[in-house]
């Protein structure tokens, strides 16, 4: 439906009184500003909910690896080299996760701690890499957590006690088997439950404080990129068929999580859409406005010649502007908003003092966004398509005017 250069003329002229005063002024600036404040709305909360997932997938799977072998006993022997000749996996890392009391002059506390192969520590890209560019984790050595260490007091250097679950026996009866190591350094994953509860130490000395001899309760492989998840796994369920193992990746690990995520990030994007719907309602009674205002005028175009599919387009360009431009505006402001999202999260908790996302509500030290185009551009279509389609009965009522009736009530 091609709008002529006399259509276009008219509709322009028609938005004119946009830029006076009057109940008709007011309504349609509600509306380009309702639209613009959904449009804009949609995209912050929906960047917002695509940094929290990639974020928080990046960094609990940065931490704990990507597919996990175990068994059916609770602990096993580690006899799984040809594990690393498969293709696509970057490392192996066979460990074990104890609960532990970890004590320093200042205080005693509760944390897990989780055993690393020495030769794997370059791989974590949490770990400080300074601290291993001439030398490795020692056995009489541990990493703590940012906060961790904080929380207790412990510096790099310092010496503090790790106790277990299992006892010895001693002249006062059982006590928790314990051993003293030095810090060696601190880790940040980003993740304040990581890096307040969690501290690494040796495989060998885990299994030495847990009594164990070379055995471990998990094989923790770590791949190249995530996409080749699936595939991997494949593979090495079938290379070790018959070695009566349990394989799980990191979506079944976490598919609850993911699963709520992704459910909260659907009913957002639903819920948000209807402050657009309702900024085109707007537009609807604008243009109805419009329409009654102008009966008049329009009465004369036709008079002239005009015909009912120009008036029908008039009003649908008069309509579009609104929808388009306020879209147009929102996609706009809501992308440099998300760009500087952390920014003026940090500007707001200067001034006001507040304390806005909170690591240890949100598990993240910081908000997270993450701009995808596609779904701009979804969100953009979307509106422009609900502000067209709102345009489409006032427009065509009033092309439907009848030139006898208006011209009898004058």
């Amino acid at each position: 439906m091609p709008f002529n250069s006399f259509e276009r003329f008219i509709a322009f002229r028609y938005l004119k009184p946009l830029r006076s005063g009057g109940l008709l002024s007011i309504i349609s600036w509600f509306s380009f500003i309702g639209i613009c404040i959904g449009v804009a709305t949609l995209i912050i909360v929906m960047s917002v909910m695509n940094g929290f997932r990639y974020e928080l997938e990046s960094r609990i799977i940065g931490f704990n690896g990507h597919i996990f072998i175990q068994k059916f006993e609770e602990y096993f022997t580690y006899d799984f080299e040809d594990l690393e000749d498969i293709d696509k996996i970057k490392f192996v890392d066979p460990n074990i996760t104890i609960q532990s009391l970890i004590s320093t002059d200042f205080t005693t506390k509760g944390i897990l701690v989780k055993s690393l192969i020495p030769k794997n520590i370059e791989y974590y890209e949490l770990i400080d890499e300074d601290l291993f560019i001439n030398d490795t984790i020692n056995n009489n050595e541990i990493i703590l957590g940012s906060t961790l260490a904080e929380n207790i007091g412990a510096e790099i250097g310092s010496q503090i006690k790790l106790f277990s679950s299992n006892t010895i026996s001693s002249p006062f009866g059982m006590l928790p088997k314990s051993i003293s190591l030095n810090v060696k350094g601190v880790f940040n994953s980003g993740m304040s439950e990581y890096d307040s509860s969690f501290a690494y130490i040796t495989l060998e000395t885990a299994q030495k404080i847990s009594g164990l001899d070379d055995q471990i309760s998990i094989i923790e492989i770590h791949l190249d990129d995530l996409k080749y998840t699936d595939i991997t796994k494949e593979k090495i369920e079938d290379a070790f068929l018959d070695e009566n193992i349990i394989v799980r990746d990191w979506k079944e690990i976490n598919k609850s999580f993911w699963t709520v995520l992704s459910t909260e990030r659907t009913i957002m994007r639903l819920i948000l859409s209807l402050i657009v719907i309702v900024a085109a309602f707007n537009v609807v009674i604008s243009l109805f406005i419009l329409v009654k205002n102008k009966s008049k005028e329009i009465a004369l175009l036709k008079t002239i010649g005009v015909n009912s599919n120009s008036i029908l387009r008039i009003f649908l360009i008069v309509g579009s502007i609104i929808g388009i431009g306020g879209t147009i505006i929102g996609a706009i402001l809501g992308s440099i908003i998300t760009i500087n999202l952390e920014n003026i999260r940090v500007i707001l908790n200067k001034i006001f003092n507040l304390n806005l996302f909170p690591s240890e509500f949100y598990y993240i030290d910081q908000l997270p966004t993450s701009i995808h185009f596609n779904e701009i551009f979804f969100i953009i279509l979307f509106s422009i398509f609900i502000s067209i389609l709102a345009t489409i009965y006032p427009a065509y009522s009033a092309s439907k005017l009848e030139i006898k009736r208006i011209l009898s009530d004058v």
